[in-house]
This record gives C-alpha cells, structure tokens and sequence, in this order.
C-alpha cells in the first residue's frame, strides 16, 4: 500500500477539511463519488477508490454525490509542483478556453502539441481536458443552480454551454436526472445581485490577506474594510461590482457580483479564486517549507498564508513600476491619483485606465519620476504591440523576459508580477530589501547570493516563504 494511498484513506476516516477538493472517493459499490468530508455514512475502505479530480472520477464512470456536491468543494490546485504547462493549461481553460474553440487550439496556444497535452493531463489530473473542462462547466452550472434564482436558460450560457438542450442533456448523463429535478428550494433574493459561495481548504487567513489588499488598495477603484473586499471591475466590456466577505465556520468566501451579464459569473468567480489564492493547498506548503527549520518557526506561526493575487495583469503591472524605490502608501495615492485623472468612471466607482489610455499619456503628466513614467507608457505600447502578452497563456519565464526587456523594469518588478498577476507559487524576490533584511535577522544569511541558494529548498513554494518573510518585517 502506498504512501499517498494512506494519507488519503486516513483524511477520509478524519473528514479532514484540510483535504477536501485535494482529492475525490469514488464509492464502488453505489457508483457516486463524494468529497473527503462527505457527511454520509462512511464507505468500507475496500470499497472506495481515489482520484486527483473530479473530472477523472468522472471519466471513471462515477456520478457527483447530491449530499456533499463536489461542485462546492475547493479547486484542484492550479500548481501542481510539476507541470507549469498543467497550470497554465487550467487557467485558461478556467477562462472558456475549450467552450467553442477545440483541444488543438489550446494545445497551441501552449506550445504544444495536443498529444502532449494530452498526456500530461492524464498524468497529472487523471483526466483529458476536455473531461476537466466539461466538469468545470456542469460544476458551475449546479452551483448556479443550487444559489442563485437564474433560469436554465441563463445557467446554460453562464456556465459555457451553447444551448439548454446541451446543459439538459449533461446534466442527465452526470447526475441521472433533470436540472430542474436537482433543483433545492428557490432563493428568496430580490437584490439585484449575485452570491456565490466559493470554498477554501483551511487554514486560511484571510485577515492577512484583506491587511494585504487594503495597505495596496488604489483609492476609487478598491474599498477594504473590516471584514469586506470590494472593487469596480471591467470584464469583457462590461463593468460591474464585486464585494468578498468570509464566513469562516464554513470555510467559504461569499462574493457578491453586481453585474447585468449574468454570464460573465463564471469568469469573475475564476478571477477571484485567483485573487484569494483559494485553490492552495496549506498543508503541502507547509510540509516543504518546515524543513528548513528556522522558517518553521515562521510557518507554524502563519500556517494558512496565502499568495494575493491581482484583478488584474495591466493595473498590477503599473502598480509594481510605481512601487519601485516608494513605500506601499505612496503608490497606493499615486495609483489612485492615476486613476482619477485618467480612469473612466461608471455607475459603480472609478474603472483604472487600459493600455490603451495610457500609453498615449506623456509621461511627463504622470505624478512620478519621469524614467519611471516612461517605463509604464513603454510597458502599455508594448501590450499593445504584443511585445508583452499578459494572458494566461504565457510561461512564467517568457513574461519574466519581456517585462526586463522594456527599459525602466527590472528583475524585481517582474518577479512581483510573476508572483501576483500569474499566481506563480515559485516567484522569488531575492533582491527585495525587506526580505534580506528580515533573512539575515531571522535565518542569518548574509546577501543576495546566499538567500537564492537557501531558497532553493523552499521551492516549489518560494512565494509563500517570501510572504512568511515580509510578515515578520
């Protein structure tokens, strides 16, 4: 019997919630699969199996448990600590990538080929990507239809799928029965918004990453207050609202999206797990990182830290230029100085400027040294120009590159980008001098050299143990 075959049985007998949505039980003897903490009554060890998503106990011919609903569970951790093109792979099809277009699309949009892509999904995941993309939308169509009050009809196209009869006809090879079948007693909410409940893997602390948030929040575009995150957000054209609160008993964020497109949920919900970090998986940070024994000191003191994302690549990206050589308070006024000049405004707050308003901006408007202008202005045109691609399908690496390319950028802002804009678990910012201070106080390294090779012990996870770092400053 394996190692991983007795932690996942042990989490299983504990309902450990640490573990929920990490891995799945496929149930042989009723044909279900359930998450780890399912409350039923617990299966005999030798009738279950075990699978790394939901889409490959799918795949395996098992149907999602009504009473624990899979589709609630935390993600299936985008970094899998193997394969950055796996990760790359589920972000974009996390933003639609396989709802109209085919494998080999996205295979090439990767760099590589379908085969490939193929294979290392089935590694990884235990599932094709088209299994895994196909599970993301009928998770998030039952999700809509468990919590909202939206008809079929707008489930259906919120969820990727091109028709009812197609969402029906999912439903009824997944769950056995109709949509409307599955459907629990109707939400009383006459708010014209949206709530969402989206799950984490405890522990998780989200006051340290609200703290985050509002010590970084750009004036008119985000509010952080004591138990609350809201922004005005521009996605696919459209604006909208959304505001975040914990419920913590239930290990779950609630986010509220004030938005007229209801099907642009699924892309908003996608960019806010990212932002929250909601997919990690604390225990396996945490294992790596406390064998290095005076950071385990750090770790036990904070062991549900989380890596802030960002709403947005763009705004993060002039945000880091901005902060180069300036306290986190001044940027923060200049970022919302930016945006008050230069954003547009709508009916839900101020919506911070494109590339395409700023690099037409002189930069010698701009409330900043005029090299570091001139760096955000040359930093737009080439988004602008394709010389630097913030999507999803870029590597780590590659965007690292072409960010130290345009003059005025260098290592430490595209590693800060890499760490926030792209979720990059591995991001380290050796050069910072909060880190190298708080290194040589608390694990006596001496330099730049000597931190990157401490660091290597740390990877995959070399952000968490630069947030570890930053707290203790």
């Amino acid at each position: 019997m394996d190692s991983q075959y007795k932690i996942f049985e042990s989490a299983r007998q504990a309902r450990d919630p640490r573990f929920d949505g990490r891995f799945f039980v496929g149930v042989k003897t009723t044909g279900i699969y359930c998450r780890p903490v399912c409350p039923v009554k617990m299966p005999m060890a030798k009738n279950v199996s075990f699978f790394a998503s939901a889409a490959a106990a799918m795949e395996a011919g098992y149907r999602p448990c009504l009473q624990c609903r899979p589709e609630a569970s935390p993600g299936t951790p985008a970094w899998m600590g193997t394969s950055t093109t796996v990760s790359r792979a589920l972000r974009l099809i996390g933003d639609g990538a396989l709802d109209g277009e085919g494998l080999g699309t996205l295979s090439a949009r990767l760099g590589v080929s379908p085969r490939h892509l193929s294979r290392l999904f089935q590694k990884h995941l235990g599932a094709s990507p088209m299994t895994i993309a196909q599970t993301h939308r009928i998770q998030f169509a039952k999700k809509l239809l468990d919590e909202t009050n939206l008809s079929m009809t707008d489930i259906a196209f919120s969820s990727g799928y091109g028709s009812v009869r197609r969402v029906n006809d999912h439903f009824r090879k997944t769950y056995s029965r109709t949509p409307v079948s599955l459907r629990r007693e109707q939400i009383i909410d006459k708010s014209d918004a949206f709530t969402i409940r989206l799950s984490y893997r405890p522990p998780f602390d989200y006051r340290g990453i609200l703290s985050f948030l509002a010590m970084r929040a750009i004036p008119g575009v985000e509010t952080v207050s004591h138990n609350e995150y809201q922004r005005t957000i521009l996605i696919e054209g459209s604006t909208a609202r959304i505001s975040i609160t914990n419920d913590e008993e239930q290990n779950i964020l609630l986010c509220k999206v004030e938005v007229e497109n209801s099907r642009l949920l699924i892309r908003i919900v996608e960019k806010v797990r990212r932002l929250f970090d909601l997919d990690a998986v604390p225990r396996d940070i945490q294992r790596q990182l406390q064998r290095d024994r005076p950071l385990a000191r750090l770790v036990k003191q904070n062991p549900g830290q989380r890596l802030p994302g960002a709403w947005d690549a763009f705004e993060l990206t002039v945000r880091a230029i901005i902060g180069q050589q300036v306290s986190v308070k001044g940027a923060s006024t200049v970022m919302g100085l930016v945006a008050e000049k230069y954003g547009n405004q709508c009916e839900y707050g101020t919506l911070f400027p494109g590339p395409s308003i700023i690099a037409n901006i002189d930069p010698g408007e701009l409330p900043m040294p005029v090299s570091r202008a001139r760096a955000i202005v040359y930093m737009a045109e080439a988004v602008l120009a394709g010389d630097l691609a913030l999507g999803n399908e870029n590597d780590r690496a590659q965007v690292v590159e072409q960010l130290v390319a345009i003059k005025g950028i260098g290592p430490w802002t595209a590693q800060y980008v890499a760490m926030r804009a792209f979720n990059d678990p591995d991001a380290f910012l050796h050069s910072d001098l909060v880190l190298l201070r708080v290194a040589r106080d608390i694990l006596g390294i001496d330099g730049e050299k000597q931190l990157l090779q401490r660091a290597e012990k740390w990877r995959p996870w070399r952000a968490y143990a630069g947030m570890h770092l930053w707290l203790n400053a």
